[in-house]
């Protein structure tokens, strides 16, 4: 039987016309009259996914690939503000492993827009002028303490890695990193750079800060489009780095990076699936509207033949 919760004191009136759930018109009925048939329409959980264990697993590579560069990051900072790397050393490196990946990329993607000489004519103009930029940059933050530099660093840090853009996209696209991210990290790097003793390794840092949190995320994204097993090999790689360029610095660090690892990659997919039971969602004729709006037209400033 109908009912009308929260007003006891009404009575039903079999002559009343039948109830409409319409708010906008005027009813013999009180406004939290419902009938019989409301709760009829009502869903439970219907937008629960059923996750995979091992799938979560792989599919956590992306973040633990995104925390190891930037472990690799700091590591090589370190390595440099100790002199166990030199500024002309790392510009080598950086500079060979993005040749070899954008050759890579240029022999996979086809048709693509961008064209070789447009690429190397940007890059030749974007580095001379960091390269110009480096006593500037060098002398940035003189008058700030250390203390400040380490804390805007890690800030900075923890924004790019908060904002990174985490989806898989599809291989016949290209998409280049969040502004934010990109430039949060670019920001801390700067500041680490600003902490280093000679031009040449201010201008290696931060070119190498260039290729690794803008040009790398690309090819990380792509390679995970590509063959799941090639980004398996590249997080695990990454993962011996960061033990490799940490174990000399800092055994703590290296401790606490496999316990990080680990409870990413195995422990928060279990712990997804395991709250997913917990889950209580329920939908039904009382939730509000949603607004399907137009597609946007296509083509619509195409040129008809004459």
């Amino acid at each position: 039987m109908a009912s009308s919760f929260g007003s006891p004191e009404y009575q039903y009136n079999p002559n009343n016309p039948p109830w409409r759930k319409l708010l906008w018109v005027k009813q013999n009925y009180p406004d939290n009259y419902v009938d019989d048939t409301f709760l009829d329409e009502l869903q439970k959980n219907v937008n629960v996914r059923e996750y995979d264990y091992w799938t979560m697993v792989y599919q956590s590579g992306i973040i633990t690939q995104h925390i190891s560069s930037i472990v690799i990051f700091i590591a090589i900072f370190i390595n440099l503000q100790l002199s166990a790397l030199s500024g002309r050393q790392l510009i080598w490196i950086g500079s060979s492993f993005t040749g070899l990946g954008y050759l890579f990329w240029n022999m996979i993607v086809k048709n693509h827009a961008f064209k070789r000489k447009h690429v190397l004519k940007s890059a030749v103009f974007f580095f001379s002028t960091l390269l110009g930029l480096s006593p500037i940059l060098k002398t940035l933050t003189s008058q700030t303490s250390h203390d400040t530099i380490w804390a805007m660093t890690v800030y900075c840090f923890l924004a790019n890695v908060l904002s990174h853009d985490y989806a898989a996209e599809s291989r016949t696209r290209v998409k280049i990193p969040g502004s934010l991210s990109t430039n949060a990290a670019i920001f801390a790097s700067v500041l680490l750079a600003s902490r280093l003793d000679t031009n040449l390794d201010v201008f290696g840092l931060l070119s190498f800060a260039v290729e690794w949190f803008a040009l790398f995320p690309i090819f990380r994204r792509y390679l995970q489009d590509l063959n799941p097993k090639l980004s398996i090999a590249l997080t695990i790689l990454m993962q011996f780095l960061c033990v490799i360029l940490f174990i000399q610095i800092s055994k703590a660090v290296v401790i606490l990076y496999l316990l990080g690892f680990c409870f990413l990659t195995f422990v928060c997919p279990y712990w997804l699936i395991f709250i997913q039971k917990y889950k209580n969602e329920i939908h039904g004729p009382w939730d509000e509207a949603r607004p399907r709006l137009q597609q946007r037209r296509r083509n619509l400033y195409r040129k008809y033949p004459n």
